[in-house]
C-alpha cells in the first residue's frame, strides 16, 4: 500500500474549526495525502463522536486519524474499522470511565491561561486576549486576531461525560508533546502519551501548532502514515 492511500482526517479542539488545520492541509496535500477536516459540534463528547463517525464513514482506505487538544477524547471514542492510527497533537486521552475535565491539568506555570467559566447558555468562550497570550503565543497579532474571531465555544457538557475503552488500547498512537504550550501542561501532554503507549514527539511548540508550527505536525502525521501504509 502507498502513502497515497492513506487518507488523513484532522480534528479540531474548541475554541477553533477545521480551517485551523489549513497549513497542515496544504502541506499533506504537497506530499499527495488526501486530508479532510472533520467538524466537531462542541456540545457534548457523544455528540463529537456521533459527527466524526459519520465523516469516517465517507472515506475509503485507511486513516490516519488526528487530534487536537480536546479532540483528543473524540478520537480516541470512535470505532470506525478504516482508522489505524491515531495522532494526538497536544492532546487530551482520558482513559475508560475518565473525563476531559479529570485529565485537563495546566500545572502552575500558566498563569497566562484564563479562567473558563460557562456563560449563562452553558456554553465556554475563550477571551480574546488568551489567542494571543495563551493559546497560540507564537502567532502573529493577525494570526491570533484571526483565531479569535472563528472561535467556537465549547458546552459543558463536552468535558464532563465518561468515554468508554478508548481505540488508543488497540491501535498504534503517536503524540506531539507542545513544550511551549500555555493551555495544556507539557509534563502532562509526556505522562499522557507515555500512559497510552504512543510514539513521542516533542518540539518547542505552542498550544497549537497546526497554526504556528504546521510543519512539525506534518512530520509526525507522515510517520503515523508510513506506519499505516505497512499494515
Amino acid at each position: 500500500m502507498s502513502l497515497r492511500n492513506v487518507n488523513v482526517v484532522l480534528v479540531h479542539g474548541v475554541w477553533a474549526d477545521g480551517s485551523s488545520w489549513s497549513r497542515v492541509i496544504e502541506r499533506l496535500a504537497a506530499r499527495h495525502f488526501d486530508a479532510v477536516a472533520a467538524p466537531l459540534p462542541l456540545t457534548s463528547l457523544g455528540d463529537g463522536t456521533a459527527a466524526l463517525e459519520r465523516s469516517l464513514a465517507r472515506i475509503e482506505g485507511p486513516v490516519v486519524l488526528v487530534g487536537h487538544a480536546y479532540a483528543g477524547a473524540v478520537i480516541g471514542s470512535v470505532r470506525a474499522a478504516n482508522v489505524k492510527a491515531l495522532v494526538y497533537v497536544a492532546a487530551l486521552a482520558p482513559d475508560e470511565g475518565e473525563t476531559v475535565a479529570d485529565v485537563f491539568h495546566r500545572g502552575d506555570a500558566h498563569q497566562l491561561a484564563p479562567m473558563l467559566v460557562p456563560d449563562r447558555d452553558g456554553l465556554i468562550w475563550l477571551p480574546r486576549d488568551a489567542f494571543e497570550n495563551a493559546f497560540a503565543h507564537h502567532s502573529t497579532a493577525s494570526e491570533a486576531s484571526l483565531l479569535a474571531a472563528i472561535q467556537r465555544p465549547i458546552g459543558a457538557a463536552c468535558i464532563g461525560e465518561p468515554v468508554g475503552r478508548p481505540s488508543w488500547k488497540d491501535l498504534p498512537s503517536w503524540f506531539l508533546v507542545a513544550g511551549q504550550d500555555r493551555m495544556n501542561a507539557p509534563e502532562t501532554e509526556r505522562s499522557t502519551a507515555q500512559r497510552i503507549g504512543a510514539r513521542i514527539h516533542a518540539f518547542d511548540v505552542d498550544h497549537t501548532p497546526s497554526v504556528t508550527a504546521p510543519d512539525t505536525v506534518v512530520e509526525v502525521i507522515v510517520e503515523a502514515a508510513q506506519a499505516a501504509s505497512t499494515d
